[in-house]
């Protein structure tokens, strides 16, 4: 499930975001994967730095404002692989969102203040790329969907509206299954388990503005890759703290006692939606999504079978 759910994500960020940047804007947030630049560009813009950790998006918006154009190419197909454990994820997670909200802090003034690309251009860029994107989408899905609707059912005098809790969920529900028709039925998932994931890229956006703690914190994401040996797939066993996320599964204590006030005591059914969040916010917060012993063993049965799992085209 948690393969598809990336997918989704995945699937919306290069068919939505990358190729609306390329075609509207010609620039999109290059993020390291299958692409091919110009030695002149990279050097125009000052080559790569290790001051944030999403330099390849640091080097792309340089180039922008140098006022080379991105061409997104959305026919060409390449491997990649996701994180092989959900706290690798949550890792990687981290890095990406501390790491654009922190460029932004760094890159707002000059963005702004640079003269070689059109005001158009640098708009898109402070405004929607990194303001929009980056900084508030994670502000509105938290205290939205997992703030103000929990407590509107137990403090009357807080009203949401309409628009809020229908017109808002039900618009990005559609335009993620014109995406993904075949993972349609995974879409509500998608959005409980990208709800509790804002928690996490909220504290991350936090930290990157704000330059402190983990801001420069590099751990590199685990992947399985073309492992072969028993011992590479079994990871370490995992420790209470490695398996328990307490700020998630406080969480789920919160809104599940908000989703039986309105149970007991609320005019609407605003509950129904309360108890599938908190069971989301249940299940990460008790480490359900850790990889088992048993899923990894039959992976290794899997790579060290006859049939090669990356047939050569």
């Amino acid at each position: 499930m948690m393969t598809r759910i990336q997918r989704m994500t995945m699937n919306y960020h290069f068919s939505v975001e990358q190729e609306a940047g390329s075609y509207l804007f010609s620039f999109f947030g290059f993020n390291g994967t299958a692409g091919v630049w110009r030695v002149s560009a990279i050097n125009e813009a000052g080559g790569w730095k290790d001051r944030t950790t999403v330099e390849d998006m640091d080097l792309a918006v340089r180039a922008s404002i140098k006022g080379w154009e991105f061409v997104y190419l959305g026919d060409i197909k390449v491997k990649s692989e996701l994180p092989s454990s959900f706290k690798a994820y949550r890792n990687q997670q981290h890095r990406w969102t501390c790491g654009a909200a922190n460029l932004f802090r760094k890159m707002g003034k000059e963005i702004l203040m640079t003269k070689e690309v059109p005001l158009w251009r640098r708009f898109y860029l402070l405004y929607n790329f990194f303001f929009v994107r980056k900084v508030v989408t994670y502000w509105v899905s938290f205290f939205l969907y997992c703030i103000l609707i929990p407590i509107s059912v137990v403090i009357p005098e807080i009203s949401v509206p309409v628009w809020g809790v229908v017109y808002i969920p039900t618009t990005i529900t559609l335009l993620n299954a014109i995406r993904n028709p075949r993972y349609i039925h995974y879409i509500p998932l998608w959005i409980l388990f990208e709800n509790v994931m804002s928690m996490h890229r909220l504290k991350a956006t936090l930290i990157g503005l704000f330059e402190t703690g983990r801001v420069n914190e590099w751990v590199v994401t685990e992947k399985l890759g073309d492992a072969t040996n028993k011992s590479q797939l079994i990871e370490k066993p995992y420790t209470l703290r490695d398996r328990i996320y307490f700020t998630e599964f406080g969480f789920a204590v919160f809104l599940f006692f908000c989703a039986c006030y309105d149970l007991a005591y609320g005019r609407n059914y605003y509950f129904v939606y309360i108890f599938l969040q908190a069971i989301a916010f249940f299940i990460v917060g008790l480490g359900c999504l850790h990889p088992t012993l048993k899923f990894r063993v039959d992976f290794n049965a899997i790579f060290n079978s006859n049939s090669n799992p990356y047939p050569a085209h």
